[in-house]
């Protein structure tokens, strides 16, 4: 798959919940940096963090605006709807950016205000 593939990919299958078709978009070395979760390293943590997003949210869409495609870089402006898992809804809008090597994603980074994802953080810390 190309750059374009792996991205609209990605949140095809993030949308869906189709968590299995998810991870083999990742390198098995895979580095992420997320906002939320933090430093991460490795796709057995990736695979780790599918029962911690299956059980920490009733509902989750992640809807790209802006995709910006620059050879194996693509960065993604998306606007995010979703409900913590007592229903409590979150909405925020998100920049992703991502390296891929070897057609699968080697680095991502995102970058959203947290404020929107209190109740969450809130009920995970309860």
């Amino acid at each position: 798959m190309n750059t374009r593939e792996v991205i609209d990919k990605y949140y095809e299958s993030a949308n869906a919940g189709d968590w299995d078709t998810w991870l083999t978009l990742f390198d098995d070395n895979v580095v992420v940096d997320e906002q939320l979760a933090g430093h991460i390293e490795g796709i057995e943590i990736m695979r780790g963090a599918i029962g911690g997003i299956e059980r920490g949210y009733s509902k989750f869409q992640n809807n790209p605006q802006h995709v910006v495609i620059d050879g194996n870089e693509a960065s993604v402006v998306s606007h995010i709807s979703a409900a913590n898992a007592t229903g409590v809804p979150i909405e925020a809008n998100v920049a992703n950016y991502f390296r891929l090597e070897n057609g699968k994603i080697a680095y991502m980074a995102n970058f959203h205000d947290t404020r929107p994802f209190d109740p969450f953080v809130n009920q995970r810390l309860n």
